[in-house]
């Protein structure tokens, strides 16, 4: 069986665990609290970041980008990266916006200020860069809309792996109370349909002590 090492609300994490509920791949999950700097994980991955997946053989794959590439050629039933190389080239483009663009912009000034700053004792966090970061969720919930006025999903006609990487995302700030969907009806529609998937479930479910969900959080009708 597959195993997942992992931080239940890094958005990267989650867009893991999505990919492998959608395929219906079996794996476990081990938290990672990856700032203690285990040795033993070290061993795993070198840069001691997370997601891992160690296969049953044993052989570990770090990274998001590494590890969805790996499961999409490895469970093929059901793909996420497109059927075309332009439609995997948009999918491609769409992933890194999220991973790198919204993580930079929205992500790490929120959610690493809000939660993880606490969590590895980095003291209080930033009010300026939170603010900067809530100012920036518009601009990229705009673009979400923009994109979803010509098309089903963000990258095309069907679900892939850029819809999960958004709503990855989405989720991490969403358990901050922190995405103001009624601004953006057209995203809270979509978002709506991934989260009442049966694979977003787990998720839903995550918990942080200290760190309390708003009420639509879990709910699938929010």
């Amino acid at each position: 069986m597959l195993t997942l090492y992992h931080s239940p609300l890094m958005p990267t994490c989650r867009k893991v665990r999505l990919m492998l509920r959608e395929k219906n791949v079996p794996h476990a999950l081990k938290t990672e609290l990856f700032w203690m700097r285990r040795v033993e994980f070290f061993s795993l991955n070198p840069a001691g970041e997370v997601p891992v997946l160690v296969t049953d053989k044993g052989n570990a794959i770090c990274g998001p980008y590494a590890i969805t590439e790996y499961l999409d050629d490895q469970f093929p039933d059901v793909q996420f990266f497109g059927n075309t190389p332009i439609e995997r080239a948009e999918v491609r483009r769409l992933v890194e916006w999220f991973d790198a663009k919204f993580d930079r912009e929205v992500t790490q000034l929120v959610l690493f200020e809000k939660l993880y700053k606490r969590l590895m004792g980095y003291g209080e966090p930033s009010s300026e860069a939170i603010r900067a970061g809530k100012r920036n969720i518009g601009y990229h919930l705009d673009y979400i809309a923009y994109l979803l006025n010509s098309r089903n999903w963000l990258a095309g006609e069907y679900l892939t792996l850029a819809d999960i990487s958004a709503a990855a995302h989405l989720s991490s700030l969403d358990y901050l109370g922190d995405v103001d969907w009624e601004l953006h009806p057209s995203v809270k529609e979509w978002y709506a349909l991934i989260k009442c998937r049966p694979a977003f479930r787990d998720l839903l479910e995550d918990h942080v002590q200290g760190f309390k969900a708003p009420s639509h959080y879990a709910d699938v009708d929010f």
